[in-house]
């Protein structure tokens, strides 16, 4: 079974940073994708960025490019999302995922852990 936990939400300043963290119970092969999500109140989820499990490589959306950096530990079957420069736009609840391929589609990613919450006050 596959479990994703995410950490690290909070209550921010605009302008200021968090961190978060998904640990995963099962480590990805290397051709798993891990993304971050994120859904505002009343708002459909949207992919933030990704990361291919073993090469590294990473994605963004065009919203969080130089303000956010998505990066994982292997040894650890870690995920982070280290969140700088933080708008109230950003505030939303994070989500986790495991994919098969890289998408910006939710739908593409199997499995979510259980989202962590980030409010930005302004």
């Amino acid at each position: 079974q596959v479990q994703l936990v995410e950490s690290g939400g909070g209550l921010v300043q605009a302008g200021g940073s968090l961190r978060l963290s998904c640990v995963v119970s099962v480590r990805p092969y290397s051709s798993h994708v891990m993304g971050w999500f994120r859904q505002a109140p009343g708002k459909e989820r949207e992919f933030v960025a990704a990361v291919r499990w073993g090469a590294g490589t990473t994605y963004y959306a065009d919203f969080v490019k130089g303000r956010f950096t998505i990066s994982r530990d292997r040894a650890e079957s870690t995920v982070y999302l280290q969140m700088n420069s933080l708008k109230p736009e950003d505030a939303a609840q994070y989500y986790c995922a495991r994919g098969n391929s890289y998408s910006v589609s939710p739908t593409s990613y199997s499995y979510w852990g259980q989202g962590t919450q980030v409010t930005v006050s302004s």
